[in-house]
């Protein structure tokens, strides 16, 4: 799993953070000041990059928190199928099947060239290039 550790204080609205083993993208976060006998809490709301599901996060600003490493890359599609592409990685030639976001369905076609994500070990399309 490609993640590293960030203090929770040192997020901002736009990053990536892991939720109950999910990645999501922070959409919402609030500070809270110390009190008199604990530490500052961060408070983060964040959607699912997959499954589009909100995720909550309190924590202290001084804890340590996951964050995925996203690895945007480019393919092409080679096959069509029902509910899933074949798509080969256009560095390393490498090919995968990955499901069609909802979205992108009737957009994809054999020899065109798409954006995708790898966050974890799971890919998702982005984009259609072009």
């Amino acid at each position: 799993m490609a993640v590293k550790p960030v203090a929770a204080g040192s997020l901002k609205v736009g990053s990536y953070v892991v939720i109950d083993g999910e990645p999501c993208k922070i959409v919402e976060k609030a500070k809270s000041k110390p009190g008199k006998h604990g530490s500052a809490k961060v408070r983060i709301v964040a959607m699912g990059i997959f499954d589009n599901v909100k995720r909550n996060l309190v924590s202290p600003t001084n804890a340590r928190v996951e964050v995925p490493i996203v690895d945007k890359r480019k393919g092409q599609v080679l096959y069509v199928g029902r509910d899933n592409v074949q798509l080969m990685d256009t560095e390393t030639y490498s090919t995968f099947e990955i499901s069609i976001p909802k979205e992108l369905r009737g957009k994809l076609s054999p020899g065109v060239e798409v954006l995708y994500w790898d966050v974890v070990g799971r890919k998702q399309i982005v984009q259609v290039k072009g």
